[in-house]
């Protein structure tokens, strides 16, 4: 089965993809390439999804490594010697090659970054709890830790959910300007009390603030084309019992 995967000059001449749903082995609300491990779909068929990912980027399958995802700003440096531990975390950097840095989505914001000139990659889960926590600040330090120059650390936002189809409620707009006013920018009004918050903006506003080479978003938003991606909110609003995870991997 043929995969599709979303790519960034940004970010090239390092192996990376922004995997979308197309091929993979998954059968129902599954169907296509689900690479989530802690989803309900069929254990053995999430592996065979990911040993296809891990083909693509080529390595070995026990070499696309993942954490546990919690909406933290914590970052973990994968080294050959913990790439099987899949710690609580939400970002992870390294500078070992051969190793493949995975990330799962399924509206929150991928962040594949590169610093390819000192050979340290990073990767980064960011919904809006660990964006405003501060895990890209905390990846791009990670990174320096292992050499890189955050001058030199091109950094792309994958397939995410967008603007037009992140409404929320006052109390989430009130839980941004909490932290600071200046955060009103990133929502607009939407129909009665609600607001359109601008996840993908935010996150590269993140990247912009750590005065990176380039900070780039492919674009593409995860609810309103079911075709290519998973969305957790479009499960939701359907009331379905679960929903596949998208993968965003980047290796040396």
């Amino acid at each position: 089965m043929t995969l599709e995967i979303i790519t960034s000059e940004a970010l090239d001449p390092v192996r990376h993809g922004f995997f979308t749903r197309k091929g993979g082995a998954s059968a129902g609300i599954f169907a296509g390439l689900n690479c989530g491990i802690g989803s309900t779909d069929q254990t053995e068929v999430v592996m065979l999804n990911r040993h296809m990912v891990a083909d693509a980027l080529e390595v070995k399958q026990g070499d696309l490594v993942s954490v546990y995802q919690v909406h933290s700003a914590d970052v973990v440096t994968i080294t050959e010697t913990n790439r099987t531990a899949r710690e609580q975390a939400d970002a992870m950097v390294t500078n070992t090659k051969g190793l493949a840095l995975g990330i799962l989505t399924a509206d929150c914001a991928p962040i594949l970054l590169a610093d390819a000139e000192a050979g340290v990659i990073g990767a980064a889960h960011a919904g809006w709890k660990g964006a405003m926590g501060g895990v890209v600040g905390a990846t791009v330090r990670a990174m320096e830790a292992l050499g890189a120059k955050r001058g030199a650390i091109h950094a792309c936002i994958g397939p995410c959910i967008s603007r037009q189809a992140y409404e929320v409620g006052p109390e989430f707009l009130d839980s941004f300007l909490v932290e600071d006013k200046d955060y009103r920018r990133y929502f607009s009004k939407g129909e009665g009390d609600r607001f359109l918050f601008d996840l993908p903006e935010f996150c590269l506003q993140r990247l912009r603030d750590e005065a990176l080479a380039q900070a780039s978003w492919t674009g593409h938003c995860t609810y309103a084309d079911e075709t290519r991606f998973f969305s957790y909110r479009r499960t939701t609003h359907r009331k379905e019992a679960d929903y596949g995870r998208l993968i965003s991997a980047i290796c040396l």
